[in-house]
């Protein structure tokens, strides 16, 4: 089954709609599915999917509200605040290595958690489905089709383009071993 509205998630994106402008479908829908994937992977229960939420808003959103490339430190302030706003600090271990090991190449070394799960699914939407990690083609093209990309990879590669030009020695400040 399909995870299509989200409450607490909707409600955090709206809060930062003016930041994301133009963008806001697409990350909204980027969100979303990186949440199905991760759904998807684990069959996620009620708290989790709280969890999820705030990973999921918070994971890119640096990009837009610190207007960074090198996005994981304002996102991760975001997050914690947020946290910290709501009352649930002791979600913010695994919610915050969430979303600093979203973009990590090897496997997450949190057993247990949502982290790696999280990263999977992460890296399954960026990859537009080429990484599957056993998710089913059935499912993934599920996903897509419900939450289509909205210029999401586009202005990926136009902010990857221009962090090249701009600091080429750190290209890609967010990816971690």
């Amino acid at each position: 089954m399909l995870l299509t509205r989200l409450e607490p998630l909707d409600q955090l994106l709206e809060r930062y709609r003016q930041e994301l402008g133009k963008d806001f479908t697409g990350y909204r829908n980027h969100v979303y599915r990186v949440i199905n994937f991760c759904n998807l992977l684990i069959n996620a229960d009620a708290q989790q999917l709280q969890k999820l939420a705030i990973a999921g808003a918070f994971h890119d959103l640096g990009i837009w509200t610190a207007k960074t490339f090198d996005y994981l430190p304002p996102s991760l302030r975001l997050a914690e605040n947020h946290l910290d706003e709501i009352d649930r600090s002791e979600w913010k271990a695994e919610v915050l290595a969430m979303i600093e090991q979203h973009h990590k190449i090897t496997a997450a070394p949190h057993p247990g958690s949502l982290v790696e799960s999280f990263r999977r699914a992460d890296w399954i939407d960026v990859s537009l489905g080429m990484l599957n990690f056993g998710l089913s083609r059935d499912d993934r093209r599920r996903v897509f089709s419900a939450f289509p990309d909205a210029g999401f990879h586009l202005r990926l590669a136009q902010l990857s383009f221009k962090q090249l030009l701009i600091r080429p020695w750190k290209p890609l400040p967010m990816l971690r071993l």
